[in-house]
């Protein structure tokens, strides 16, 4: 079975933990290019808020209603969250941002009461390995990479809110005294690793089996 079958099964199946009535976050990525479909289809009464211009695009033309996220008008609390990601580890630390999208899903994820992840079998991994990706402050970029050590610079376009996407590819071992190293470096604002205690459930596809993983 394809890795793409496998990110649809698990698209399917995570958007049935969506109820009528509920704010949902909606990731970036290939997986949920399936979610959305999925979603529509089941014709509840929604409220989305996207990751992405291209995700809130695709929502949109699927007939999903999107909500802005930004300013404090904005509901400061999601029901759910859904999205995929680059590796899960064993310990259920997430490696995200190979679409560039890293820091406004993880506002998002923070956001939801509940953060579901949804991956093909490809995506599970022994440890978490670089590159990790970054996205960093367009002001004193030259001193910031300088801070951060073994960075390359992504040729892609800024992020949406005028970020610079990069990737850390020095070696690790905690994931964890990585992710506090990179979010106390000033100049960086949002790294790719996603702790474990953010992740409510893991939705794994591996062929037409899915194995639910409960977080917490």
């Amino acid at each position: 079975m394809s890795l793409d079958t496998e990110k649809r099964l698990a698209a399917e199946a995570a958007a049935r933990f969506v109820e009528d009535g509920m704010l949902v976050g909606l990731g970036t990525g290939s997986t949920v290019a399936y979610l959305l479909p999925a979603l529509a289809a089941r014709a509840l009464d929604l409220r989305c808020i996207a990751t992405s211009p291209d995700t809130e695009q695709a929502a949109r033309e699927l007939g999903l209603k999107v909500e802005s996220f930004h300013g404090t008008d904005a509901a400061p609390r999601l029901d759910i969250a859904i999205d995929g990601a680059d590796q899960v580890s064993p310990s259920g630390w997430l490696m995200k941002g190979g679409g560039a999208a890293h820091t406004r899903e993880k506002v998002v994820a923070a956001a939801a009461d509940r953060f579901v992840v949804i991956v093909s079998s490809d995506k599970l991994v022994e440890r978490l390995t670089p590159p990790v990706p970054l996205e960093l402050l367009a002001y004193g970029l030259a001193a910031t990479l300088r801070h951060i050590g073994d960075v390359m610079l992504r040729d892609v376009p800024r992020s949406p809110d005028g970020g610079v996407i990069a990737d850390y590819r020095g070696d690790f071992d905690d994931p964890g005294e990585l992710a506090a190293r990179l979010s106390a470096t000033v100049g960086v604002v949002e790294h790719g690793l996603f702790p474990a205690a953010m992740v409510s459930d893991v939705v794994v596809a591996r062929g037409e089996q899915i194995e639910i993983r409960n977080l917490r």
